[in-house]
């Protein structure tokens, strides 16, 4: 993570050097959360088929349980005296996640690449846990176990509905 960080003074404790390295992680997940909800809210408005109102009212409870993140990434990067980077654009161009294709119809098919979706950013979302932990910023890590937690409960919600 060798990239400048933004910064501002702070009488956080934390070394700087964490610091830095925490903003970087953080704002990495913030592109892809605020990707991830954009991704949900487009099947959301999107699907069709015999499970239309299902699944549009499934798509718009996991992208609310996902944008709730997106703020709280954001403060932990100012918190720690860090800069969020977290406009649609700035995302956009920073999220990990491959775009969600357009030429989808059936519900079945919006589910699956939501699954995809949220199982990479569930494994991102680990990484990031262990990367905050090893480098002593247990409250960043705290944040991160918390998404994951909500993340894994949305992929079982997903993922049921592709199960028989």
């Amino acid at each position: 993570m060798a990239t400048m960080v933004k910064s501002f003074e702070t009488r956080n404790d934390i070394p700087h050097r964490t610091r830095e390295t925490m903003i970087t992680l953080l704002n990495q997940q913030l592109a892809d959360t605020f990707d991830l909800y954009s991704q949900t809210k487009q099947a959301h408005w999107n699907v069709k088929g015999l499970a239309f109102y299902q699944l549009h009212l499934l798509f718009d409870e996991v992208a609310g349980s996902i944008f709730e993140y997106v703020d709280m990434i954001a403060e932990r990067v100012t918190a720690l005296g860090g800069y969020a980077t977290g406009t649609a654009r700035m995302a956009a161009g920073a999220s990990r996640l491959a775009e969600f294709p357009t030429d989808l119809t059936d519900g079945r098919q919006f589910v699956a690449v939501l699954a995809e979706r949220f199982a990479q950013y569930g494994a991102t979302t680990r990484e990031a846990i262990n990367i905050a932990a090893e480098d002593g910023d247990q409250s960043t890590s705290d944040l991160f176990t918390e998404i994951s937690r909500t993340v894994d409960k949305q992929l079982w919600f997903l993922e049921a509905h592709l199960q028989s």
